[in-house]
């Protein structure tokens, strides 16, 4: 309104000194802090950080990990998702995340728009290809966690306010266009120069210059979100063997991984930076049991006593007093711990459990020592090399006696190994598993599984098509998702 003011104050001024022309009244009216039209190297650039920080490691990773029981909720919303009351069913629990994804979702489309034919940057294909990437990106965890969500008829403010729902089928049919079609434009040769520092997961080497590799790095990520989202489809449409030729096209090495690294000042790593602001997460019994149970080094590592000089106290799973400062708390949070796009680890376990699946012990085996032996070394993590392997040969190879115990520790190590950051893959697997009949990841609390999240609160109170699939919010209890054996 205010702007409005401004630009009728002077009409009245111009037409009374005779001095303004309309071109002039256009440019004064401009507003220089709301741009119209902003470069797609700049928009890229809040959309990896959204990506990574309003999405990745959001309310979506923080309630998985309760449900999967990597934390135990022992406070305030994440002790309700823990007991089961309130926070699975309550179309507010996950809206912040549902508008950051929509929001990156409307921003890709942008740059997609810009970068294609006929829009103001055409042959900047390797920005679209990248954006591409993270089109699928959001798109999946969307789908993933949500089910059938509004797609085709959305993003477009103004002219479609209740967009209808897409099937999750659909959806993933999309999913998977535009990784190849990311693939394709990022084999040519673009005429606009590398993102470089505007890149914040690939642009910049370790030494802070324009890393001249990036693009192949890109391509690697697009090849590994195919052997991941192949994976996720195997009760539907089981392709074992295009996921392990999607993953050898895929990262080589734990430096290839797709990752959003902070400083720890002016960008901090989300589970540490939930924890300082809330306390609401306890160690949990659950996985403890689990390393406990493989003499597994990373018992030692993964947890600490609520302060020092107290003793190591487990949350148990479900069944915690709603209490801070008793329980001994995630000892692999810190300020700096990257939040994983992909990491190299998954790539390794997607690998084994496709070999196993396909009778191949031998290489099953041998991308799961890899994928341990990955895991292990990440950063806040920091295992020898040397120990990890040793832990591999004495205490796992053991456990690996046919196809089936095979399957289930791999299963295992894969759900360890996601301890934190990849929580919402872990409960992706969690699910899948479930639907194929095979219980492998003990959860030890008693209460109901919620097999999906619900919709945000504010396409719930606007939008009739979201609000009729939503209901009282109970469904996140009875209806999986499609690609888990599901309708919706």
């Amino acid at each position: 309104m205010k702007k409005i003011i401004y630009y009728i104050a002077f009409v009245i001024f111009a037409f009374a000194v005779n001095s303004c022309s309309e071109d002039r009244l256009d440019e004064i009216n401009k507003n220089v802090n709301d741009p119209a039209d902003v470069a797609s190297k700049l928009i890229i650039t809040d959309v990896m950080t959204s990506s990574a920080f309003s999405v990745t490691s959001s309310d979506l990773a923080f309630y998985a990990s309760v449900y999967v029981e990597h934390n135990v909720g022992i406070y305030n919303q994440m002790y309700n998702a823990e007991i089961r009351t309130g926070e699975p069913t309550s179309s507010t629990t996950y809206n912040n995340s549902w508008n950051a994804i929509y929001q990156n979702l409307l921003n890709l489309k942008d740059i997609r728009t810009k970068c294609s034919e006929g829009g103001s940057e055409e042959g900047n294909f390797h920005t679209l290809g990248i954006a591409q990437i993270l089109s699928a990106y959001n798109l999946a965890i969307l789908t993933d966690v949500m089910g059938d969500v509004p797609w085709t008829e959305a993003l477009q403010p103004g002219v479609i306010f209740t967009p209808n729902i897409d099937t999750q089928e659909s959806i993933y049919t999309q999913i998977f266009k535009f990784l190849d079609d990311a693939l394709a434009n990022l084999a040519k040769q673009s005429a606009f120069a590398a993102l470089g520092g505007q890149d914040f997961i690939y642009g910049l080497d370790k030494d802070g210059k324009v890393d001249p590799t990036s693009i192949a790095k890109w391509i690697k990520f697009a090849n590994g979100l195919k052997a991941r989202y192949t994976m996720r489809l195997s009760l539907k449409t089981p392709k074992y063997a295009d996921v392990i030729t999607f993953a050898d096209l895929s990262f080589k090495t734990a430096s290839e991984e797709a990752k959003y690294n902070y400083n720890g000042t002016s960008s901090k790593s989300p589970f540490e930076q939930f924890f300082k602001d809330r306390d609401y997460f306890g160690a949990s019994n659950s996985l403890h049991n689990k390393l406990v149970e493989r003499d597994d080094p990373r018992d030692a590592i993964f947890f600490k006593p609520y302060k020092a000089g107290v003793d190591l106290v487990f949350a148990p799973n479900g069944t915690p007093k709603q209490e801070q400062g008793f329980y001994g708390i995630s000892a692999i949070s810190s300020l700096t711990a990257p939040t994983f796009l992909m990491s190299y680890h998954e790539l390794e376990f997607l690998k084994a459990e496709a070999y196993a699946r396909l009778d191949d012990l031998v290489n099953a085996k041998a991308s799961l020592k890899k994928g341990i032996v990955a895991a292990s070394g990440k950063s806040n993590v920091a295992v020898k090399k040397v120990d990890a392997e040793a832990y591999y040969e004495d205490k796992i190879v053991s456990k690996l006696l046919d196809k089936s115990t095979t399957i289930k520790e791999i299963m295992v190590q894969k759900y360890i190994a996601f301890f934190e950051e990849e929580a919402v893959e872990a409960y992706n697997d969690i699910r899948r598993l479930k639907a194929m009949g095979e219980d492998l990841i003990q959860l030890d609390n008693p209460l109901k599984f919620p097999l999906r999240f619900t919709y945000g609160s504010e396409d719930v109170t606007t939008n009739a098509n979201v609000r009729a699939a939503y209901g009282d919010g109970s469904y996140v209890y009875t209806e999986k998702v499609w690609w888990a054996g599901g309708s919706r």
